[in-house]
């Protein structure tokens, strides 16, 4: 496995998979051009990156993870917010999505991050064993049900 951190000049290797990533998931993305535009503004900032997965160093990039920063009252530390994660059908099963992960959980060590959280679709079961098989941990947070809840502006 190859994993590294995507520079500007992979801009739009790592918007091809996020647009693949959408349609895998059935949701209506940007056009490219859009997806490009906010890579490449997370690219520019420091609160977010994205790591870009190979199967093997002569391979191109399969897969793609973002992982968002941002301050925590509560931990008096950053936080990471695993955004995005996709792994191309063909390179699925070959330990390429949890390379991706454990590339995740070091960089947001590195930064100082004391936690990282992410969602995923409660009948995305692999998805959801891989992150258990990476240690994380599927539980309502206190003092009782916690719901991700959202709205567009």
């Amino acid at each position: 496995m190859t994993v590294w951190r995507a520079d500007a000049a992979e801009a739009a290797t790592v918007a091809a998979l996020i647009r693949e990533f959408g349609d895998w998931v059935g949701s209506a993305p940007p056009p490219e051009e859009g997806i490009r535009a906010s890579v490449e503004r997370i690219m520019a900032g420091d609160d977010g990156e994205f790591l870009l997965g190979a199967p093997d160093g002569g391979s191109a990039a399969a897969g793609v993870c973002q992982v968002r920063f941002r301050w925590s009252v509560w931990k008096s530390a950053e936080d990471c917010w695993l955004e995005d994660l996709y792994v191309r059908e063909e390179a699925r099963r070959s330990g390429l999505g949890r390379a991706l992960v454990e590339a995740a959980l070091a960089r947001a060590r590195e930064r100082g991050c004391r936690r990282i959280e992410l969602d995923v679709n409660e009948d995305n079961a692999p998805a959801r064993a891989l992150y258990e098989a990476c240690g994380f941990r599927t539980e309502w947070k206190p003092p009782g049900q916690t719901l991700f809840i959202g709205r567009d502006l």
